[in-house]
């Protein structure tokens, strides 16, 4: 039996070229805006990564230069599968703290 591989996997050697590429070609991210650390390594959520405008799921090319960008980890979490316009909704709305959720604290009674 044959375990089907991801496509962005089976040939890791144009995917890495493509993302150095990314990587050289742009400077700030797809979503919000601001500047991407090239320097931050992956599991940190502003580190560099490289999103598709087209889904590969939706018949995406994973190798094209032309459907790739560079977004913040974080910003390609919040983009998902959606729209950018979901993503950046999402970035706009601050969420604060519930007067609820605030630890009770107190005074010296």
């Amino acid at each position: 039996m044959s375990k089907r591989r991801s496509e962005r996997v089976r040939n890791g050697y144009r995917r890495r070229m493509l993302r150095q590429r990314v990587l050289a070609a742009y400077d700030v991210c797809a979503i919000c805006g601001k500047p991407v650390d090239k320097t931050l390594k992956t599991p940190h959520p502003m580190s560099a990564e490289v999103d598709e405008l087209v889904l590969v799921s939706r018949g995406g090319n994973p190798y094209s230069f032309a459907n790739c960008r560079l977004m913040h980890r974080i910003c390609n979490r919040m983009k998902s599968d959606k729209t950018d316009e979901h993503a950046r909704a999402l970035l706009g709305s601050k969420r604060t703290i519930k007067p609820s959720s605030l630890p009770f604290k107190t005074f010296g009674i």
